[in-house]
């Protein structure tokens, strides 16, 4: 399978688990990798064929700056579920929300869920 891949996309949002999360809001970043065949859109130089990545990274800061969730898990679901409507010839997706500097006790760079779908 082919694979298209958004590395580090930056957003701001407000999710997580304490009040001050969903007030203050924090960064958050996403790594995506989507899996289709993308032979018709090399071969014809098509790019209805393929996934645009402008709207992809649309998608998905709609979803990582709009309504706050508690848990990196209820995005990560929205992110896939939405992707793998949005695309039917998308086969499987991978989304990695990444929370960097977490406010809990101890020394992290960063949180971060991964969740892959298929059709």
């Amino acid at each position: 399978m082919d694979k298209i891949q958004l590395n580090r996309m930056k957003f701001y949002g407000y999710h997580g688990v304490f009040d001050e999360e969903q007030k203050l809001g924090q960064r958050f970043q996403v790594d995506l990798t989507l899996e289709l065949d993308l032979s018709e859109a090399a071969e014809n130089d098509d790019l209805n064929q393929s996934i645009d990545y402008g709207d992809v990274y649309s998608r998905v800061q709609r979803i990582v700056e709009g309504e706050p969730r508690k848990l990196l898990e209820a995005v990560t679901q929205r992110i896939t579920a939405d992707l793998l409507a949005a695309y039917p010839h998308l086969q499987r997706c991978t989304v990695v929300l990444i929370k960097p500097d977490p406010p809990i006790p101890g020394h992290y760079e960063s949180v971060s869920v991964e969740m892959t779908r298929s059709r």
